[in-house]
């Protein structure tokens, strides 16, 4: 192996390579051809020579090697990113800075869409790129595939930087056809009646569940499961059933959609929102700019 022919392009491209396991989802990310994404594989290939990843049935495997190589080559161009880039791209006017941001889309709404308007006219050529927690987890900060991972503070990583964001309030939502006169759900209807709920990093749970269970001593009926707390308003419509979700987000959706928010006899937990990254982003001038606009702009808000 000859160090001159390995490039910080080929370094990035095969973390990409591994991560997705995939000719075409990885030439997306790189925005490249399948063919030219195709050609730098073989260019990797002949370096390490070995094969990296190999194709088993409709799926691409990585080789026990690649694997090895995996940890170091994050690790590389972490520190890349948090130095030598960070440094050149200090300017947000200037920056074209791409952020990935795994989130609800709840926070999504709630949050990062408000201050769309304002980072555009600050940094108009900073891009983004909103990932599900549904297939998402806080794994892929370590991977380096995300800037933020944005959840109850039980799925952050401890040894990760993260911060509280924003407390919000379970409210109980439902087709008011199916209601008629009603302002409140007694619990004994609310424990019958089916319920749509929302999983994430293929957990089909949300998460707090096993408090109506400890609290309560009953579990929801949960009938319908959706990755996103748009769809599960939805599937309310032209049905009994009813929903948990948070306030703020119920406040934008029952101002357009045919649903009521309902009256409960127990106070269900808050919910505790954290934003967490990488350590290697902690002192990142860009990444330390969005953060601080996020955060100053929340508490502009809530005071």
């Amino acid at each position: 192996m000859r160090v001159e022919q390995l490039d910080l392009n080929l370094l990035l491209a095969l973390e990409i390579l591994l991560e997705e396991q995939n000719i075409t989802r990885s030439a997306e990310r790189l925005h490249l051809s399948q063919s030219a994404t195709s050609s730098i594989l073989a260019r990797l290939r002949s370096y390490f020579e070995d094969d990296l990843l190999v194709q088993v049935g409709r799926q691409m495997q990585p080789t026990p090697y690649a694997l090895e190589l995996e940890a170091p080559v994050k690790q590389i161009l972490g520190i890349v990113r948090a130095s030598i880039t960070s440094k050149r791209q200090n300017n947000p006017e200037l920056s074209q800075r791409h952020f990935r941001i795994i989130a609800s889309d709840y926070i999504t709404q709630v949050v990062i869409c408000p201050l769309l308007a304002k980072i555009n006219q600050l940094a108009p050529a900073v891009t983004f790129e909103f990932l599900t927690p549904f297939s998402h987890g806080a794994e892929l900060l370590a991977k380096g595939g995300a800037d933020f991972f944005i959840s109850p503070e039980a799925r952050m990583i401890d040894t990760y930087p993260h911060e509280f964001l924003l407390e919000d309030e379970l409210v109980c939502i439902g087709d008011p056809a199916f209601y008629p006169g009603q302002d409140a759900i007694t619990e004994d209807a609310f424990f019958a009646t089916g319920h749509v709920s929302v999983g994430f990093e293929r957990i089909s749970r949300f998460s707090f569940e096993d408090w109506f269970k400890e609290n309560l001593g009953h579990e929801r009926k949960i009938e319908i499961i959706s990755n996103d707390f748009n769809t599960l308003c939805l599937s309310l419509i032209g049905t009994p059933r009813l929903a948990m979700i948070p306030a703020k987000f119920a406040e934008q959706q029952l101002s357009r959609l045919p649903l009521k928010q309902f009256d409960i006899p127990f106070t269900p937990p808050k919910l505790l929102e954290y934003a967490a990254w990488h350590p290697t982003l902690d002192g990142d001038p860009m990444h330390r700019w969005l953060r601080e606009l996020i955060f100053t702009s929340l508490k502009s808000a809530q005071s």
